[in-house]
């Protein structure tokens, strides 16, 4: 599954933030209007999905703090999720970004809910993909810094022996660069983990109906780490939001169903 926009890789850009604190590495593409991407928990990879979104947006993909390599402790520097937030609002003003289209998943999107939340001028449209940030006792949130790496497929993946998940689960095949990716993702769940555990759950609920942006909540029906309940809560929560379910799909649509996910975008950006 791939695209011609996906062959072009994209390049880096190094922005500094917090004081000068943080150098945040942002993977920027495409060309057009610009869209501010929030990875989820296992790290940023330059997916079909990005590549698709680079075809009509100038995607910018900011690398959460502390998951870029040689820059494990980036992490450290910021304690508090309202901090992180301010961290995100400068990293969009330093890199010129006026009134973009926020796309996040998993963490990702919990980090853009609550950007959008309190900087509701910010976004000029919102996707929430399997994001985190609410917790309902009746729909528990696995968390994947506490699973089992036989687990993660299963928690990720509706099918995790299909095509798509065994693509993006295949490590290289190169040893010592598998290592590398394996250390990365297992230090991106830790890094992200910070501001999620035990549960993710740091009052977004109370704020949410500050967002005032355009929102589409997208979810897979067989998600198994976040339930699909909660795109019903996330749509409720935000003033005019709308929420779409896909079957045969987890906690990746966006992989696992490419082709629906994207075009229901295309039709929420129109």
């Amino acid at each position: 599954m791939t695209t011609d926009s996906q062959q072009s890789a994209p390049r880096e850009e190094i922005v500094e933030v917090w004081d000068g604190r943080i150098a945040l590495r942002v993977k920027v593409a495409g060309q057009g209007a610009p869209l501010l991407y929030l990875h989820g928990s296992t790290g940023l990879v330059w997916d079909p999905f990005l590549a698709h979104l680079a075809e009509r947006y100038t995607v910018y993909a900011p690398e959460f703090p502390g998951t870029s390599a040689g820059d494990p402790d980036a992490v450290h520097v910021i304690d508090q999720l309202s901090d992180l937030v301010l961290a995100y609002e400068e990293l969009c003003r330093r890199l010129g970004l006026v009134r973009p289209v926020i796309v996040g998943h998993d963490v990702g999107g919990m980090l853009a809910a609550e950007l959008s939340a309190a900087f509701p001028e910010l976004p000029e449209r919102l996707v929430l993909i399997s994001a985190l940030g609410l917790w309902r006792e009746d729909l528990p949130v696995t968390s994947l810094a506490a699973a089992a790496a036989t687990e993660l497929p299963g928690l990720l993946f509706h099918d995790p022996a299909g095509e798509v998940a065994q693509a993006a689960l295949t490590p290289p095949a190169d040893p010592e660069a598998a290592v590398e990716v394996i250390g990365n993702m297992v230090w991106s769940i830790g890094s992200t983990a910070k501001f999620i555990w035990p549960i993710p759950d740091r009052g977004l609920r109370a704020r949410l109906h500050r967002v005032t942006a355009a929102t589409l909540v997208v979810w897979g029906r067989e998600d198994r780490l976040a339930p699909a309940g909660y795109a019903d809560e996330f749509a409720g929560l935000i003033p005019g939001a709308r929420a779409v379910v896909f079957d045969a799909s987890g906690h990746l649509p966006q992989l696992e169903q490419f082709k629906e996910t994207v075009t229901i975008m295309e039709e929420f950006f129109k």
